[in-house]
């Protein structure tokens, strides 16, 4: 069991119950330690005067609020003691908000609460099921480790949490901050309009937060692996280039084309653009028409994925790719990037006989006039 980061008393009115504070989270970041180059030497970070290069023991710092360029008010750590908000014994709703009023934004970390002990199980459960209901968040002022929070609490998954809150003065203003944001006056017509909604509604999933995980810290792991072990590591392809709005739009378009036409029909032969591989109009329409035979087989209900494999998958665009993702119902595949659908497509033609089918039907969406 986790200990908790503090104890107190949660109350609003005259009720009360003691709780303690977890953390919610953790971090999974890996942490190195520095060392010199060609040596096992760690190397530390000293506290050095800057003007005479030596260093200054803890005891002789002090802080200091620059007011102009080498001006300082020093504050001694006693002061700043003085005026600390301290360690809050108390958890008081002031009042209980709406959750639809509070924008996402002002929400900031996370901490689960629990009753104290199981004899306050019943005052706890009232206000995290009344909560719950009325799906409202009780407002708070709250001190901790010297700092006072703005804190909302609500109930979540048959319990209660405390999300600490950014002010109002924290919150940045994006027009503020974004020079080139579009106006409410840029044009968008309705066909625009009306294909990327399709586009939004073909790649729909539901939400699972296992499905998604921190690539960056895994291939970091599989670095120091690879290296302790004295293996050669393979760097991951770069990321693809942003196709141009001109670009998009005609992907759009043909995705929209496809996902609409009934399963088993055969795709129009289309010339290939010259900007992609340069192919000439001739090899365009013997890929089209490869794809033909590839869609005519699959109306039998055989031979699918073998077909898939004499093809070369490296030919199509990502929303092709994705086409037949979805007709083989590989699932997590609008989670993918181009190279992962292309994988995922060539590992399902080497075992045509597995069932790759999800519970949730695939949708088939009209094309946008």
């Amino acid at each position: 069991m986790a200990r908790p980061i503090w104890s107190g008393i949660l109350s609003f009115g005259l009720v009360s119950v003691p709780v303690s504070l977890y953390a919610a989270t953790e971090d999974h970041t890996v942490h190195f330690r520095q060392i010199q180059r060609g040596t096992s030497d760690r190397v530390r970070n000293l506290r050095v005067n800057e003007r005479t290069g030596e260093e200054v023991a803890f005891g002789d710092i002090v802080k200091g609020f620059e007011t102009a360029e080498g001006e300082y008010v020093v504050v001694e750590p006693e002061e700043l003691e003085q005026i600390s908000p301290g360690r809050s014994k108390t958890i008081e709703i002031t009042g209980f908000v709406d959750l639809d009023q509070v924008k996402p934004i002002f929400f900031d970390k996370t901490y689960y609460l629990g009753p104290k002990g199981k004899e306050y199980g019943k005052v706890y459960t009232l206000l995290q099921k009344a909560l719950e209901q009325a799906n409202r968040a009780g407002i708070a002022m709250f001190s901790m480790r010297g700092k006072e929070y703005l804190t909302a609490v609500r109930a979540e998954n048959g319990i209660l949490t405390a999300h600490t809150m950014h002010f109002a003065d924290e919150v940045r203003d994006p027009h503020h901050e974004i020079g080139n944001l579009p106006d409410g006056d840029t044009a968008v017509s309705d066909r625009e309009l009306t294909m990327a909604e399709q586009l939004i509604e073909m790649l729909a999933v539901d939400w699972n937060p296992d499905d998604y995980h921190d690539t960056f810290e895994q291939k970091v792991h599989e670095l120091i692996a690879a290296k302790q072990s004295g293996a050669d590591y393979a760097a991951p392809e770069a990321a693809p280039r942003p196709s141009n709005v001109i670009d998009l739009m005609d992907i759009l378009s043909r995705s929209l084309e496809n996902a609409g036409r009934p399963a088993g029909a055969a795709e129009p032969e289309q010339a290939e653009e010259p900007a992609r591989g340069g192919r000439s109009a001739a090899a365009g329409g013997k890929g089209a028409a490869s794809r033909k035979t590839t869609a005519a087989t699959k109306s039998t209900g055989k031979g699918t994925g073998k077909k898939a494999a004499a093809e070369d998958l490296s030919r199509l665009t990502k929303a092709e790719l994705y086409k037949r993702a979805g007709d083989l119902d590989i699932p997590h595949r609008s989670t993918m990037t181009r190279d992962q659908l292309q994988a995922a497509l060539e590992e399902a033609a080497a075992a045509p006989g597995e069932d790759r089918r999800t519970a949730k039907p695939r949708r088939h969406l009209r094309a946008a006039s």
